[in-house]
């Protein structure tokens, strides 16, 4: 026996083995002409006045591959250099000194008030 959720009471109900598997009567639709390719789109736009515009630049996946996956014993995050050094060392100095702010914080929030 089958069963599924009925969408009226939120309970089990008995069904047919093809409502059981395709579930709030979504049925599987057959695609008439096949999905367009996503990156299959030209890198160069012609503009009205008939001059070519390159509008996506150069790909430079394969430089940054080449970069990144270079053994020199070097973190993936501070691969690129200098700036991501100086990103590295504030997002860091940011979390300690927030941490650090929090548990002040924290022992300023737990002394007991002085009566008046």
């Amino acid at each position: 026996m089958y069963y599924r959720v009925s969408g009226v009471t939120g309970r089990l109900t008995g069904s047919t083995a093809a409502s059981a598997y395709c579930p709030q009567g979504l049925k599987p639709t057959l695609l008439s002409q096949p999905a367009p390719l996503i990156f299959a789109s030209p890198t160069k736009v012609v503009s009205e006045s008939g001059a070519v515009v390159e509008y996506m630049g150069s790909n430079k996946v394969p430089e940054l591959q080449k970069l990144f996956q270079k053994v020199d014993g070097v973190p993936i995050h501070l691969k690129r250099g200098v700036i991501d050094r100086l990103l590295y060392r504030t997002t860091m100095g940011l979390t300690i000194g927030g941490t650090l702010y929090c548990l002040m914080a924290l022992y300023i929030a737990a002394q007991p008030r002085k009566p008046q």
